[in-house]
């Protein structure tokens, strides 16, 4: 869903996000101004959107509500300031009635080979400000709007049902690939919060499989076994995942029956600096698929979000307090 991105040098008192999507710049802007496009992906997961009216020309307003999954009401008017067809979008974001903005939004839709990168950039007054909404995104789950748009398009663009979840990592890219393809690296950071992990045989290369184990020191133990189809130093990875018994016979989710039996995962890496590199991961059913299992990984995306950000938590902190991990450690393991 995204590739090989530079961060350019942002204000502190201005937040900055970069995605490159796998759709066409028309598609993307339908997506963010056509209120039937914006009802299916816009906030965090588990929100839902009614747009009361879209008047989208300079000095037009949106007016909308979210509703988040708790039952509470966030009414919201956006002024559009600029609009530029399928290329650029300035709006006040945040107003209600009797409330001003909160910051401006300036959004840039560029073409890349057939792709759109979007260029977002949300200026506060302050950096303290521009600080306390990146906490507050965070918290309230907001980045993950931009994995649900990517989620959409791919709908519409190929009628796949995928999940979607970036991070951006204070690490160089060539260290982000030696800790996505290291056996004792990955063990560290990569099973679900509460478990711990250790490979049973590791053959990471393409072609190549492992075959794993994790549990929780009580009553849980769970195998799988992943096979690597592609691997492209240093920007991409891909490869399937499935549960298995300890004798690696293929089975279902120990909880969850209906669970897809093969998994692809997509992990693409890209550079947003000398020491900072976004990591995208695409999740999705693999081979045959029936409707049930389908409509569980759908009904799923919430749970998937949570798992997968305990593990880049832990990412985190092997980036942060690890000052072994430098570009190239640990990379012949197997």
């Amino acid at each position: 869903m995204t590739g090989r991105t530079k961060r350019s040098t942002v204000p502190p008192n201005e937040i900055a996000i970069t995605r490159l999507y796998d759709a066409p710049v028309k598609l993307v802007w339908e997506a963010w101004t056509d209120p039937r496009h914006l009802a299916r992906w816009w906030g965090p997961r588990g929100f839902t959107l009614t747009t009361h009216s879209k008047d989208l020309r300079p000095g037009g307003r949106w007016v909308y509500t979210m509703h988040g999954p708790d039952g509470a009401d966030y009414p919201n008017i956006a002024l559009y300031h600029e609009v530029e067809p399928y290329k650029r979008l300035v709006y006040d974001h945040g107003a209600t009635e009797d409330r001003p903005p909160l910051f401006r939004v300036t959004v840039a839709f560029t073409d890349v080979g057939g792709k759109t990168q979007m260029d977002m950039r949300m200026a506060l007054p302050t950096p303290e400000a521009a600080e306390e909404t990146r906490k507050f995104i965070k918290d309230a789950g907001g980045n993950a709007t931009w994995d649900r748009l990517a989620e959409y398009l791919e709908k519409e663009r190929a009628d796949r049902e995928v999940f979607v979840i970036n991070r951006s990592f204070a690490a160089p890219i060539e260290t982000m690939y030696d800790l996505w393809t290291t056996p004792a690296h990955l063990a560290r950071w990569l099973p679900p919060t509460g478990f711990t992990m250790r490979f049973i045989r590791a053959d990471i290369r393409p072609g190549g499989d492992g075959f794993f184990a994790m549990t929780d020191g009580k009553a849980v133990t769970m195998y799988g076994r992943v096979k690597y189809l592609e691997m492209r130093r240093p920007d991409r990875l891909v490869y399937t995942q499935q549960f298995c018994d300890e004798h690696e016979n293929v089975s279902r989710h120990p909880m969850m029956p209906a669970w897809p039996e093969t998994m692809l995962t997509t992990v693409v890496f890209a550079e947003e600096g000398a020491d900072q590199t976004r990591v995208t991961v695409t999740w999705e059913p693999h081979g045959r698929v029936t409707a049930e299992e389908l409509e569980t990984f759908r009904a799923m995306r919430g749970s998937m979000t949570q798992g997968w950000t305990g593990s880049f938590d832990k990412l985190d902190a092997c980036v942060a307090g690890d000052e072994a991990l430098s570009p190239g450690a640990g990379s012949d393991s197997r």
